[in-house]
């Protein structure tokens, strides 16, 4: 639901003080080139994360584009300075500090974060358990060649012998728990070129002392996980083998494996919605992360608006301060004459000096407050130092206007536009989402584990038959092809399946990580619904603040006026030292009625901004997209009027 209030009627000067000003600087014609050069030259580099745009599948190794930070502010300050002033409109100074705040431009970079765990968790996470290929280095094929014989008849103890799926499927089936298996596929090599030396005392073995062994082994693993809770784990093992010894029957030989093993838990770290709960976090996270941005970005331009409406307040408490101080030098030369006379007497004149030191120190002290409060604008619409904008004043070119009405529509329409629009409610509720995400990762911890598999490998071996070692059967004589057709044929087919089984007695970490985390998730909804009931109080807060800025500005602009007309009253009967002395007393009164006027009116501007980021319609009343805040690039161009405001009245 829209608020139907009316914001304060922002105007440029284009009547009263300085209206009729000449334009101080560069001509129309510079501001013109500046408008057309504007869009082209000062857009800064937007924060982001680029994929190479090499083919697949080299670009999924190259590293992505990440532009460098940069530090310079934007063209569009260039185009608002005239003879070193810096003259803003509230919507240029919202343009420039969506271009140029450095708190601002540190936050874009949380959206792209989120986007980058949440391209991360589509892949998965690391197994537990995975098998390393290091494992076959230097290993020797189960019955090829005399060390893989006696390893087969379970005679060679100490040795790094492989024993086809023993090895692969036991170590690939420990993944258990609730880590997302990795999804992306893996594809490992390893491959060793070795020359071994093996030393038998009896000529027995192998018969000789010194067996030499040349040998290359291959092994190549493909890998693939499942969002449900499981695993394929595919083996292409191959392994030449050429020895000294003379009983070898098969020398040279080559012994290829190939293994696939099917594995899955059946209780703990079963189905998508557990192994999937990090992925479904991460995309709410980009959600959620866009809109603390929006919340940043909104706390900004209410930022910019206040520190812009206190200046504007700042310069008009000034400008009467001055004009007091005027119309006190013209009181104390008029009492120096008056003296000079004798129509009065001379210790009048320390009174007229006294108040006319009083009037300029507040002046000074007003000044003083205007550039603190310049330099506190400066520092919100700059990214870094700038001699440039450093030296310039702000000239505002808005002015504050109370509407006939505000309009304000009941409580409960209020908070409900709260509700819908405010950035923090949405990211609690995207919090909220998340939590109950979470508690499936202690709620299937309590199960016990299970994981089932099945497993089946061939192997092959042929080779050169050699007499001196017996002679080798004819079947294996050959080579890679005979070895590998042996495989495909399934010759020595070798299968299995099995189940792992595990169950903590007591399971008291698992009954402690529930209990813990259902206990901080019921703490969550009740700091949530805190949380609710504190925004209920902020908009109402907010909604009587602006009602008591109306009234405290109504009470404050019948003062003054009632002042106007007391001072002009008095004036018409001056005469002598009392009349003197009266009319100054009405000046100091209507000089803090003015006064008073001017904090009202920036009292009721803070108001309008404070309810309008309490609604979170900040942005909407601003035409501020999210877009261009990501970007840090303001479409709309900034342009000056045609007669600018005289900076030294």
């Amino acid at each position: 639901m829209n608020r139907a209030h009316s914001s304060p009627i922002l105007t440029p000067p284009s009547s009263g003080v300085g209206a009729s000003a000449p334009r101080p600087g560069f001509g129309p014609a510079l501001a013109v080139l500046l408008s057309m050069v504007l869009p082209l030259s000062a857009q800064q580099p937007t924060p982001y994360l680029q994929r190479p745009s090499f083919p697949a599948p080299i670009r999924s190794y190259l590293a992505p584009t990440v532009p460098p930070v940069h530090l310079n502010n934007s063209l569009r300050i260039q185009s608002l300075l005239r003879a070193g002033n810096l003259y803003l409109t509230v919507q240029d100074a919202l343009a420039l500090a969506i271009e140029n705040n450095l708190n601002l431009e540190i936050d874009r970079y949380g959206p792209l974060e989120a986007d980058s765990a949440y391209e991360r968790s589509k892949a998965g996470g690391a197994f537990r358990g995975v098998q390393n290929p290091s494992s076959q280095v230097n290993s020797i094929d189960t019955g090829l060649g005399v060390s893989g014989s006696l390893a087969a008849e379970g005679l060679l103890t100490g040795t790094n012998g492989n024993s086809g799926s023993g090895g692969g499927g036991g170590a690939v089936i420990q993944q258990v728990g609730q880590v997302t298996p990795v999804l992306d596929p893996i594809v490992q090599n390893t491959s060793v070129f070795s020359h071994l030396t093996n030393l038998w005392p009896s000529l027995v073995i192998a018969g000789t002392p010194a067996d030499v062994q040349t040998v290359r082994t291959y092994s190549t693993s493909i890998q693939q996980g499942f969002i449900t809770g499981g695993g394929l784990y595919f083996l292409d093992y191959e392994q030449y083998l050429h020895e000294t010894s003379p009983l070898d029957s098969l020398n040279p030989a080559v012994g290829p494996l190939m293994e696939a093993v099917l594995y899955h838990s059946l209780l703990q770290g079963f189905g998508a919605k557990v192994n999937g709960r990090t992925i479904r976090i991460t995309r709410i996270n980009t959600s959620a992360s866009r809109e603390q941005f929006r919340s940043q970005l909104a706390d900004l331009c209410s930022s910019v608006l206040r520190a812009y409406w206190d200046l504007v307040s700042a310069r008009d408490e000034l400008r009467v301060r001055r004009q007091a101080v005027e119309i006190t030098q013209k009181f104390y030369d008029d009492t120096k004459y008056e003296i000079s006379i004798g129509a009065m007497a001379p210790f009048e004149l320390i009174r007229a000096e006294s108040e006319l030191a009083t009037r300029r120190q507040d002046a000074l002290i007003d000044q003083d407050t205007v550039e603190q409060r310049s330099l506190a604008l400066k520092e919100m619409l700059s990214h870094s130092e700038d001699p440039v904008l450093d030296n310039a004043q702000i000239i505002p070119l808005d002015r504050i206007e109370v509407p006939d009405s505000d309009n304000v529509p009941a409580f409960r329409d209020l908070l409900t536009t709260a509700m819908a629009k405010r950035p923090d409610v949405a990211v609690s509720r995207f919090r909220d989402q998340t939590d109950e995400i979470n508690l499936i990762g202690t709620t299937n911890p309590l199960l016990p584990s299970l994981t089932g598999y099945v497993y089946t490998y061939d192997r092959g071996v042929a080779g050169v038959s050699q007499a001196s070692g017996g002679g080798a059967a004819p079947y294996f004589v050959g080579g890679y092809g005979s070895a590998l057709g042996q495989i495909f044929r399934r010759n020595f087919p070798n299968n299995g399946l099995g189940v792992n089984f595990s169950m903590p007695i007591g399971n008291s970490q698992a009954q402690g990580d529930y209990g813990y985390d259902q206990l901080r998730f019921r703490q969550s909804q009740l700091s949530g619904q805190k949380d609710n009931n504190q925004i209920a109080v902020d908009v109402a807060n907010q909604a009587n603040a602006l009602r008591q800025a109306r009234a405290h500005y109504n009470v404050a602009l019948n003062s003054r006026i009632l002042q106007q007309q007391l001072l002009e009253a008095d004036q018409k009967r001056a005469t002598g030292v009392a009349s003197f002395n009266t009319l100054m007393t009405d000046r100091r009164a209507l000089i803090a009625a003015e006064i008073s006027v001017n904090s009202a009116l920036a009292a009721y501007a803070n108001a309008h901004v404070s309810l309008d980021q309490v609604l979170g319609e900040t942005l909407e009343r601003n035409n501020i997209t999210l877009e261009e805040g990501l970007s840090g690039r303001v479409k709309r161009q900034s342009t000056l009027p045609d007669v600018l405001e005289d900076p030294s009245k």
